[in-house]
């Protein structure tokens, strides 16, 4: 990687000073911790799923509470996952532990209890999904190291009968997360084994075992000018892949646990990771500096940078006073006060 630029060096130098002056909201809308965060496609909603079997949407953040949160009620078991239709800002998929993702439509609604549009029952518990670019199709991730291609819209088997799972990967290795590049046409997942398996798609022909980690890989995610994809592992390291030569550019090391989560923020140039230390890293992509870190009372669950503001939604594992009750908190650092 060629050495940072005046402009990155100025940039990351404004944001030195920025982030400091930035406050932290705090929603407190779930009986138990929240496991996964996300925002929509145009920025305008935020969501989030919990170990209390519920997700929650805020339309507008900056204005909404607590109390005015969208709840989505109607899986079994912990909704682990939840990722938005990349073409669509109200369509919005969960995955549980109850062996089914369900996909909401979170256009406003005078009930504010919002039934399910669709429900796919599954093979096993779920534990990772994602969405492809063009939005026709869902990947889901279970336990047993399943992963099931679902078709949102539905197709018809030889019977004329509404098929939505057109295809699954029996993975003889363990498989955490996964996910789509921003072509659509290469198909990623991580696995115990600290490799990287790509797979074409929609043939799912092999492309290649990356070599990524000494450990386990708990996730993936992709920078949003195309340039990179960043690994993070159970040897408590970040690495930034460039997305071409499949070449690591650079390390970030600045947690001592393992990485749960990573997000690019909208313009590439920051990323932000959790793990069981007690804050977040933000760090310089281009330098691997580091450009703030927020304080956190417990690990981290999710984290995920607003798609066109340097606003960071997070939650993790935090408890109450009696050190053993969840309080189901979901944070966002950056959100300017509403006017």
């Amino acid at each position: 990687m060629s050495t940072m630029s005046s402009w990155s060096a100025q940039y990351y130098a404004k944001l030195k000073a920025y982030f400091p002056t930035c406050p932290t909201k705090e929603f407190r809308a779930h009986r138990q911790k929240v496991l996964t965060v996300g925002w929509s496609a145009d920025g305008k909603k935020l969501a989030s799923g919990s170990a209390d079997q519920t997700a929650r949407v805020y339309v507008n953040p900056e204005r909404t509470t607590s109390r005015d949160a969208i709840e989505l009620k109607a899986h079994t078991g912990d909704v682990d996952q939840l990722c938005w239709d990349p073409t669509h800002p109200d369509r919005l998929a969960t995955a549980s532990l109850d062996s089914s993702i369900m996909i909401w439509d979170v256009r406003v609604d005078r009930s504010r209890t919002h039934p399910y549009v669709r429900k796919v029952p599954t093979a096993g518990e779920n534990i990772n999904l994602c969405w492809s670019p063009d939005g026709k199709n869902i990947a889901v991730g279970n336990k047993e190291d399943v992963v099931a291609f679902i078709d949102p819209r539905g197709g018809s088997d030889a019977r004329r009968e509404k098929k939505y799972i057109w295809h699954s990967i029996k993975s003889d290795v363990e498989i955490n997360e996964i996910s789509w590049n921003q072509a659509g046409d290469l198909f990623y997942m991580t696995t115990g084994q600290g490799t990287v398996k790509i797979l074409e798609f929609p043939s799912f022909n092999h492309v290649l075992d990356l070599s990524a980690h000494t450990a386990n890989i708990y996730c993936v995610e992709f920078d949003p000018k195309g340039r990179y994809f960043a690994t993070g592992g159970a040897d408590a390291l970040i690495c930034l892949w460039d997305i071409e030569e499949l070449v690591c550019m650079r390390t970030f090391g600045k947690l001592e646990w393992p990485i749960r989560t990573i997000s690019f923020s909208y313009d590439g140039e920051l990323i932000a990771s959790g793990s069981e230390d007690r804050i977040i890293d933000i760090s310089a992509v281009e330098s691997g500096e580091t450009i703030h870190t927020i304080q956190c009372s417990a690990a981290t669950n999710s984290v995920a940078w607003h798609p066109g503001r340097h606003i960071l939604a997070y939650a993790g594992d935090d408890v109450g006073r009696d050190y053993k009750t969840s309080e189901g908190n979901l944070r966002v650092f950056g959100l300017p006060a509403a006017t």
